[in-house]
This record gives structure tokens, C-alpha cells and sequence, in this order.
């Protein structure tokens, strides 16, 4: 068996914790809004900076990423992680409530489809994919000679930025077809796909990686594991459910959301994470911004399985 590891060399000299100051970018409370897509990764975000700097309090929220946007735009919060860059419009609203918004791309993440373990396709094309999405394909047997039934798609949420992206991506910014649902949550698509052998699920691929196992960690088991100079492992796919391998638009070889296949662009489907804050530097919004488009929250991102936007060079492992 052939997996792969991805390693976050460290890109940044120096020393990785910040120092308490009376500017408050490390005590206080502030609060964020994260689409929900990418809940598990903020989560730990949190937890290890919270651990780093106890008189720091971090109220996450999270939601669908319009409503992330909304609760920026009207100054509810100050810092929202969502799935695109800000629209100039969007960046006028802000400026002209007298306030200055900074940006930074944060990190890349697959997106990744799982099916029943006794689904026996393994491969799609991109096109494949997006005739199921459509609906124009009903039943896995046009896939793959098969009797297992009509296709049913599942996403966590009606609302979720994946099924924008999707519907975007793949059909350009047409209706998704009838076959498709919307679970409520991301717990609700993995008991979908487990509970129905015709059912396909559309998740964010940090869900779906064994850093997943990490869960139980406490926050000081997890930022002894990167409060340091050491580069960390990336996390690899988990073998509790079976992941699609996808076809490039032009090659004659499907690939899995491997950390690897992100950063090399040959795993097709894949977005932008933005981190977004009108907090100054020396409050609290802006240390916690600082910390994860930094070091440490970089190294954070690679063991959730997905790529930091800082990764300046992978090395890549194989084992047997």
C-alpha cells in the first residue's frame, strides 16, 4: 500500500510565540464567524491560541458563509473565515462605515466526494460528476455496471458554500438537479453515505482525513505539537470511508485529495480559504488574524489535511 505524507517545512525565522503587551493582542475577547465547511480547522485554531495565550478569549460562530458575510458587513464581528476573497463592493461597505479590512489567503482545501464502501465505483470524471449533479444522470448503472440504484447527492447544508461552489465549478451557476439534498449538518452526510449504498457525499476533505483521530487531543497535547521549530506531518485520507478518485479535465489519471495532489494542482476540485478582519494589530482580532496567516497557524492547517497558503515547499513521502 502506497500513501502519501506532506511535510510543512517551517518558512519563517524566529521566535514562534508572541509577547504579552498592553495593546491587548493577546487578552480580551473578540469574536469570529466561520463558514462552516471549515468548523474542525477553526476549531483547532483556536484551541491551540487559547492555550498559547490564556487570557485570550475567542467566541467562534459558526454558520453558512452568507451569513458570515452579512455579520461582517454589518460590523456584528470583525473577523469572518469564508471561501472567496471580498468583492470590491463588499470592501466599499466596510470603508465607508469607517472602517479598514485586511485579507489574506489562509489556506486551499479539496473538495472531496465518499461513498458507501460497497458502492463499486471508485473514479469519476469531472463530467461524470457534473451530469449526477444535475440530475441529467439518475442511477449508479450509467456510471458503472451496477445495481445498486438511483443516485442520491449529499451536502451538509442547502445554504453550504460547497454547493455554491459545485454548482458554480461544474454547471456553471445552473440548479442542481432533483437528486440532491441537504443533510443539515456534516454528521448528517457521513450517516447518509453509511446508511444508503446509493448515496454520494460532498464534505470539505479535512473531515475525511485521519487528523479526525486527533480529536480527542486537549489543547496542550495539540500545541505541544506545533509551538515549535519542527515542521509537522501532514494528515493523510482516512480508511473509514471510501473517497472518489476524480479525473483532471485532460489526463488519463484519477486523483484522490491528497495534500500532495492539492499542491501540484492535479486533484481538480479544489477553493480558496480567506480570512477576513477589521480589527486593528494591537487588539485582540488582530493578534489572532496574525496568528493564523503565521507560523503557527500554517502548521496548524497541514495537519488537518488540506494546504496552508504559506507552504513554501512539500516534501513528499511515500509508504509501503
Amino acid at each position: 500500500m502506497i500513501g502519501f505524507a506532506a511535510v510543512m517545512l517551517p518558512s519563517l525565522t524566529g521566535c514562534l510565540k508572541y509577547e504579552k503587551d498592553a495593546n491587548s493582542h493577546t487578552t480580551g475577547s473578540t469574536t469570529i464567524f466561520c463558514d462552516n465547511t471549515f468548523e474542525n480547522i477553526m476549531r483547532q485554531e483556536v484551541d491551540v491560541f487559547e492555550y498559547q495565550y490564556p487570557d485570550a478569549h475567542i467566541l467562534a460562530r459558526y454558520g453558512t458563509q452568507t451569513e458570515a458575510l452579512d455579520s461582517l458587513l454589518s460590523l456584528n464581528t470583525r473577523t469572518i473565515i469564508i471561501s472567496r476573497d471580498l468583492t470590491d463592493r463588499e470592501r466599499e461597505i466596510i470603508k465607508n462605515k469607517n472602517r479598514n479590512v485586511r485579507s489574506s489567503k489562509i489556506a486551499v482545501d479539496a473538495v472531496a466526494l465518499i461513498v458507501n464502501p460497497a458502492n463499486p465505483v471508485g473514479k469519476l470524471t469531472l463530467d461524470e460528476l457534473a451530469d449526477i449533479l444535475s440530475g441529467r444522470v439518475r442511477d449508479w448503472n450509467d456510471v458503472w455496471p451496477t445495481d445498486i440504484g438511483e443516485i442520491s447527492v449529499v451536502f451538509d447544508h442547502k445554504s453550504s458554500s460547497l454547493v455554491a461552489y459545485m454548482r458554480d465549478s461544474l454547471l456553471n451557476g445552473k440548479e442542481l438537479g432533483p437528486n440532491v439534498y441537504a443533510q443539515g449538518s456534516v454528521q448528517g452526510v457521513f450517516k447518509a453515505v453509511k446508511e444508503h449504498k446509493n448515496a454520494i457525499g460532498v464534505l470539505g476533505v479535512s473531515w475525511i482525513t485521519t487528523d479526525m483521530a486527533s480529536a480527542d487531543l486537549t489543547s496542550k497535547e495539540l500545541a505541544e505539537q506545533v509551538l515549535n521549530e519542527e515542521p509537522v506531518e501532514g494528515a493523510t485520507l482516512s480508511q473509514d470511508v471510501k473517497v472518489l478518485s476524480i479525473y483532471p479535465r485532460e489526463g488519463a489519471r484519477a486523483y484522490k485529495p491528497y495534500q500532495q495532489n492539492i499542491f501540484d494542482g492535479t486533484y481538480p476540485l479544489f477553493r480558496q480559504i480567506y480570512m477576513h478582519t477589521t480589527g486593528a494589530s494591537g487588539s485582540l482580532a488582530g493578534g489572532f488574524y496574525a496568528f493564523v496567516t503565521g507560523n503557527i497557524g500554517q502548521k496548524i492547517i497541514m495537519k488537518t489535511g488540506i494546504l496552508p497558503a504559506r507552504a513554501s515547499r512539500i516534501q513528499v513521502v511515500e509508504l509501503k
